[in-house]
């Protein structure tokens, strides 16, 4: 099992920017892919982004493609999602998600096929 801890949100203006942190803790970082999801109010929890057991292949939303990157450190046991251009429709609260059905080179978008989730971290964009 493993344990997932967001940090790094909360409230910036629209244009700015934030990083997202996630530390895993208990099993090997690298048995897992990663991913990053969020959930608005009223809405379904919604892909963002996802990285490679391998850290070599990474997928984005279609929202957030070109304004966020995600990236992991094996060292520090922690995946990052950084945010670039915030708009505020990209508040909502941002979940990590782990998971170990994933071959070595592979992502996935579907939240049915995370195993592990964090608590969530409230990211809110003012306009």
């Amino acid at each position: 099992q493993v344990q997932l801890a967001e940090s790094g949100g909360g409230l910036v203006q629209a244009g700015g920017s934030l990083r997202l942190s996630c530390l895993a803790s208990g099993r090997t970082f690298g048995d897992y892919a990663m991913g990053w999801f969020r959930q608005a109010p009223g809405k379904e929890r919604a892909f963002v982004a996802a990285v490679s057991r391998s850290g070599m292949k990474t997928d984005y939303g279609d929202s957030v493609k070109g304004r966020f990157t995600i990236s992991r450190d094996y060292a520090k046991n922690t995946v990052y999602l950084q945010m670039n251009s915030l708009k505020p429709e990209d508040t909502a609260v941002y979940y990590c998600a782990a998971s170990r059905r994933t071959l070595l080179g592979a992502v996935t978008k579907t939240t049915a096929e995370y195993d592990y989730w964090g608590q969530g971290t409230q990211v809110t964009v003012s306009s």
